[in-house]
């Protein structure tokens, strides 16, 4: 059982500070400092949903109109863009689908989806326009856990979403239970972004649920740019560490926030410091209302050379891009 602290009985509950988000970006721009007349604001209504917690916000720069964090959040104009080549589902997930919650493209694991939900709604979301009302509830997590159960190929699982973690750690402990039951799984996988955005999430029973089980856990973090850590994130990162949770990152890389060698080197370099090792560097996914946010492959191949040449082997990351069909991520080379 993992020890409570009194500085964990003191945080405040992820919950409580998820309700609290900031919903409206108007609100976010008057507390920063800024006006919409600053940052190209997008003022029309639009299907994808404003959210950003308040831990994440106090992160970003005060009068700021280029800060990082912020760019990635703000409903900006140029989302109205129609752009040649991208799409609502642009990785070809929903061609992929073997049941309605659960993906699998590569051999040996599976991805299922949990959650329709996030704490944060990045503005580069490659799912930002999936189907989660037909792909979420219960019965869809007894049809993929029937699916994994007959298909002996499958030795990991990844939970998606949405963000899994989104889920309280009740309802996540019952499915991971089930999956455990499944005697060919072997690893467990979590993709989040909901402990950058909340550390707080990082409880004591999430903890245990993750490291009660036969099956090895990995937590794979999505953190694009240094400034998205700080020390209530690295001491949340050090407690999973502490439980023997193995801990990855995965970037995008965004046009204006990242795209530039200094910048990544930083942030492997603060990972490393925060107990995660970088593990991939995506190419955006072409998703219809994210193309202000792209970078070339000619222009990614030369950031990947001069980050190579400034880190040592296990802190560089794999550049890869994701196309739909193909049976693994793509490197760049």
């Amino acid at each position: 059982m993992i020890a409570r602290s009194t500085q964990q009985i003191q945080q405040p509950n992820w919950i409580s500070v998820l309700r609290d988000s900031y919903s409206d970006p108007i609100h976010l721009l008057r507390d920063l400092g800024l006006s919409p007349t600053d940052v190209e604001f997008l003022h029309e209504h639009s299907s994808f949903a404003f959210r950003v917690p308040r831990p994440f916000v106090s992160r970003m720069r005060p009068a700021d109109p280029k800060d990082p964090l912020l760019l990635q959040v703000l409903p900006r104009r140029p989302e109205l863009l129609k752009t040649l080549g991208s799409s609502t589902d642009p990785v070809g997930d929903l061609s992929q689908r073997v049941s309605p919650a659960l993906i699998q493209k590569y051999h040996g694991r599976a991805l299922m989806i949990i959650s329709g939900g996030c704490a944060i709604n990045c503005r580069y979301c490659f799912r930002r326009h999936f189907p989660y009302a037909d792909s979420v509830g219960a019965a869809q997590v007894d049809q993929a856990i029937d699916f994994i159960r007959g298909d002996h190929s499958i030795s990991e699982i990844i939970l998606s979403g949405g963000d899994p973690l989104l889920l309280k750690d009740e309802h996540l402990q019952a499915t991971i239970t089930r999956l455990a039951t499944i005697p060919h799984l072997r690893q467990l996988r979590v993709h989040t972004r909901l402990p950058v955005t909340i550390p707080s999430r990082i409880t004591d029973s999430l903890l245990h649920t993750l490291t009660t089980t036969k099956l090895s856990p990995v937590i794979v973090f999505h953190i694009n740019h240094p400034n998205e850590i700080d020390a209530e994130l690295s001491t949340a990162f050090d407690r999973c560490r502490s439980a023997g949770i193995m801990l990855l990152n995965q970037s995008v890389l965004l046009r204006g926030i990242n795209d530039d060698a200094a910048t990544l080197r930083e942030l492997s370099e603060a990972l490393f410091a925060a107990s995660v090792l970088p593990y991939y560097v995506h190419l955006l996914d072409p998703v219809d209302g994210a193309a202000h946010f792209d970078v070339s492959v000619k222009k990614a191949i030369s950031i990947a050379a001069n980050l190579r040449a400034q880190l040592p082997g296990y802190l560089m990351p794999r550049f890869v891009r994701e196309i739909a069909g193909e049976n693994s991520k793509v490197p760049i080379a």
